[in-house]
């Protein structure tokens, strides 16, 4: 069974911290021991693991993408959106977290972010749990 949630973002780049949320579904489906692979079925964002502890680092992530990738190029895509889509290759539009004794094994700073390109958007996130 998939489980969804919606995250909801307000800037047209940010990193979403949704490891409390990812969590909560671990803990409310009862997996003590698995995996736990996540999914955004969009073009325009990923998902991502990182530092948890210092916001810079978002901040320096966001920043370097926008370095990398930026805004104005000789873009055909007519959306006006074709950073985010690379930038979504990049990142990926997915993840899978070992699950031990109800708990997401995440390193010390470690946590889960939505990462929007294309925002604000309403987004949603697929859990997929796996008994292991």
């Amino acid at each position: 069974m998939v489980h969804k949630f919606k995250v909801k973002t307000s800037g047209r780049s940010e990193m979403a911290d949704i490891t409390r949320e990812v969590q909560g579904l671990v803990r409310e489906h009862g997996l003590e021991s698995g995996v736990c692979h996540l999914f955004v079925p969009h073009t325009t964002c990923g998902l991502a693991i990182n530092e948890n502890a210092d916001p810079d680092v978002k901040s320096d992530i966001l920043d370097a993408l926008d370095l990398a990738v930026p805004e104005s190029s000789a873009y055909r895509h007519s959306e006006g959106n074709s950073p985010a889509h690379i930038k979504s290759v990049l990142v990926g539009p997915s993840l899978t977290v070992f699950v031990e004794e109800g708990g997401l094994q995440l390193g010390t700073w470690q946590g889960i972010y939505l990462c929007e390109y294309d925002g604000p958007r309403n987004r949603e996130v697929w859990l997929k749990l796996i008994k292991g």
